[in-house]
């Protein structure tokens, strides 16, 4: 059953067809820092190592939010790594093995993309899809994206 919750069924797909796609860029941010956390390295690892779970244990929690948010719109959740690749505005490197300073560099540029791709949706959900649930829900997850960008920036100063 659609929900009729006063937004037209074309601008409900519209938003949940943004809302798999910032769902994909977060899976695959996930993966990545999952990754870093496996296989960093060196001075402070501990503590990267530690960072990182911190990250993508944020990341999960989000992943979820998304999802979910997803299906409340009425729509089905996709769920492989073929879509999610496919469905990302992220990269992907396999088989590269990254310093401590590429990690957190790498990172932090997937956080500032996602998040200046966050600010263009806002807009997007509020004024041509009249979903302001889903504009107020991806407001929540930039603040939280800013913190880790901000985190992140700060082993690079």
């Amino acid at each position: 059953m659609k929900p009729n919750i006063g937004i037209a069924p074309k601008d409900l797909k519209k938003s949940a067809d943004i809302l798999t796609s910032i769902l994909s860029n977060e899976m695959i941010l996930y993966v990545k820092t999952r990754k870093f956390h496996w296989n960093i390295s060196g001075n402070s690892f501990m503590e990267l190592h530690k960072l990182f779970e911190e990250q993508y244990g944020v990341l999960e929690t989000i992943i979820d939010e998304v999802a979910e948010r997803i299906n409340q719109l009425g729509e089905k959740t996709i769920g492989t790594m073929t879509e999610f690749i496919g469905n990302s505005t992220l990269k992907e490197f396999p088989k590269m093995y990254p310093s401590q300073k590429e990690m957190l560099s790498e990172l932090l540029e997937n956080h500032e993309q996602v998040i200046t791709e966050f600010r263009k949706y806002i807009p997007t959900f509020e004024n041509e899809n009249h979903d302001i649930g889903s504009a107020d829900f991806i407001t929540g997850l930039l603040e939280q994206h800013e913190k880790m960008s901000w985190i992140l920036r700060r082993y690079l100063s």
